[in-house]
């Protein structure tokens, strides 16, 4: 008969403890920059006018509007 041992896969973190903390300031880090680039592009459109916001085809800019109703291509294939 076949002898096996088995052991257990899971051992203790080794030199994880200033590893945590140096991960969890640069994800603060990174959020804080990401919020104070976004604040910045907020009031950069802000400022902006209505043609300058055009330009770069921002699309909060008033566009003219294609409205189309129900049953239009059926109604445009029976013109045919």
């Amino acid at each position: 008969m076949a002898h096996t041992e088995t052991h257990a896969g899971i051992s203790a973190p080794k030199g994880q403890l200033f590893g945590f903390r140096s991960n969890s300031v640069a994800m603060i880090v990174a959020a804080l920059r990401k919020w104070q680039r976004s604040v910045a592009r907020r009031n950069a459109l802000a400022d902006m006018t209505p043609d300058q916001l055009r330009d770069i085809g921002h699309p909060r800019v008033n566009r003219p509007v294609l409205e189309i109703k129900a049953g239009l291509m059926t109604e445009l294939m029976s013109m045919r």
